[in-house]
């Protein structure tokens, strides 16, 4: 048996509201299954869903994360300056972007091949543990192990969201933290450019 590495780069979403529900969009530029975008719904009762655009994508996130639910949606994403719109099935999301606080400066200054590579992550996981639910390493699904390099940190400033013909009300921090896997998104709503390598096993 050997390892095999699998690079997705792009934007995390992490969102929370006044129902309880909160929401991470995972918008990926670059991934082993091309450019794609998913949506992992966690309601205050607990129960995860996954959307995602394909078989495919929803088979290796659901190995790697946990969900009660999967769904197989088309997934659409688009972005018009400070303004993003997310639309998966039956979910809406639209949320605002707005400045980037000291770390996202700290973050971005930081060059982006040492901030893509699991050494470095690992390197900052005991400093993003003071941030409740953070964590840029730790054990997934399946036996595989992940790591999150993050390359800068915007605040979302508002949101709105509808799931199942229900509006979710205002923007509010995640909190308590999601539990799709090891980690949650920071618990101030934010949006984080992000590299995330995910390590499996390969059989022989």
């Amino acid at each position: 048996m050997g390892e095999r590495r699998q690079r997705f780069e792009g934007w995390i979403a992490g969102v929370g509201t006044d129902s309880g529900t909160r929401l991470v969009l995972g918008h990926w530029e670059r991934s082993p299954f091309g450019a794609f975008s998913d949506v992992m719904v966690e309601g205050a009762d607990g129960r995860r869903t996954l959307l995602a655009p394909t078989g495919e994508v929803a088979a290796h996130v659901a190995a790697t994360y946990r969900f009660e639910d999967v769904r197989v949606v088309p997934v659409r994403v688009s972005v018009d300056g400070a303004e993003w719109r997310v639309t998966a099935g039956s979910l809406a999301l639209g949320f605002a972007v707005g400045r980037r606080p000291l770390l996202g400066t700290l973050l971005r200054a930081v060059p982006v091949r040492l901030a893509r590579r699991p050494a470095w992550a690992a390197l900052l996981d005991t400093p993003a543990r003071l941030l409740p639910g953070v964590r840029t390493r730790g054990s997934a699904g399946g036996g595989r192990r992940e790591w999150y390099g993050a390359h800068d940190l915007r605040r979302i400033t508002s949101a709105r969201a509808t799931w199942q013909d229900r509006e979710l009300g205002r923007l509010t921090p995640v909190e308590p933290p999601v539990s799709f896997g090891f980690g949650s998104t920071p618990r101030r709503p934010a949006l984080v450019r992000v590299t995330t390598t995910v390590e499996t096993e390969r059989r022989k």
